[in-house]
């Protein structure tokens, strides 16, 4: 409105000038009433210029502005997302990267603990397999030793025949064998 206003001051101010001006004018050779026709086109035109084309062209202007500010602000917005989920990605890193440590740490103690526990159930094969051996040793040997008292048995018998010539009841001689054997370990034992 204030620009409306502007522009018709100027234009009364150059009608009285042209008015007052009109002798001079025509002392130069200029048509005072053509030109005053044509300032009148002109300003005509240039209203109507105004009223028909400066609106719509100062909304375009305005809307490619308002336009322009929105897509800064959304480019501004977008940066902002952007930050905050590069850091978030960042976090989530840093968490994977921690949750990642103590699992290779867990795996490392169960392997540690699988490794003993091996050990143990070796040492207690190994502990299992020497008593078995021992027991099986003794149980031969107790065998071995009996089948030698029989052996003695037989042989002493054998023998005292011989020195004697004559034959003595076998069952008879065989307690009496037995008899000093079991003499003879008692002695050894004590």
């Amino acid at each position: 409105m204030m620009r409306y206003r502007v522009g018709l001051a100027i234009a009364i101010v150059c009608l009285s000038l042209l008015i007052t001006s009109c002798d001079a004018m025509e002392s130069l050779g200029i048509n005072w009433r053509g030109l005053l026709a044509q300032s009148l086109s002109f300003a005509l035109l240039l209203a109507l210029l105004i009223l028909v084309a400066y609106k719509p062209i100062t909304k375009m202007l305005d809307d490619r502005s308002k336009r322009i500010k929105d897509s800064m602000d959304q480019a501004e917005f977008i940066k902002q997302q952007v930050a905050k989920t590069e850091q978030m990605v960042q976090e989530q890193l840093a968490q994977a990267r921690k949750q990642g440590q103590d699992l290779i740490a867990q795996a490392t103690q169960i392997g540690e603990r699988l490794k003993d526990e091996a050990r143990q159930q070796a040492r207690q094969d190994a502990e299992a397999i020497v008593a078995r051996t021992r027991s099986e040793i003794a149980a031969e040997r107790d065998v071995s030793i009996a089948k030698l008292r029989e052996e003695f048995v037989e042989i002493a018998i054998k023998a005292a025949e011989k020195v004697i010539n004559k034959a003595l009841d076998k069952e008879t001689h065989k307690q009496l064998i037995e008899q000093t054997l079991q003499e003879s370990n008692l002695k050894k034992e004590k």
